[in-house]
């Protein structure tokens, strides 16, 4: 099965387009980006196996511990977003936009 997602990061203006294929269980990933960071991750994480990353059971899936080495920040939804990616290519998970939707309330 194959999955492709588009993610849109935030105040960066960077996209990211992750692809998917999943025999097995077994996951290859292709990784397009205008972010540097993400390119650096994107070399790295090709292959992975989806039981490794929908779940903490086990230890931390290999695209949070590549994330930590090589996005700028934590609240960057790059690595959630190809994680479920894998959900959905892999058939973990139906394919459902999500979103974060932020604003600033000012003071009264």
């Amino acid at each position: 099965m194959q999955a492709r997602s588009e993610i849109t990061a935030g105040i960066c203006g960077f996209t990211t387009t992750v692809d998917v294929e999943c025999v097995d269980y077994k996951c290859t990933i292709g990784i397009e980006s205008e972010c540097p960071n993400v390119q650096k991750l994107a070399a790295e994480l090709t292959e992975v196996d989806a039981f490794g990353e929908i779940s903490y059971r086990g230890g931390r899936p290999r695209t949070f511990e590549l994330a930590e080495q090589h996005l700028q920040h934590t609240a960057c939804p790059v690595a959630s977003g190809i994680i479920k990616t894998i959900e959905v290519a892999a058939e973990l998970a139906f394919p459902k936009d999500a979103c974060i939707t932020i604003a600033r309330i000012e003071d009264a």
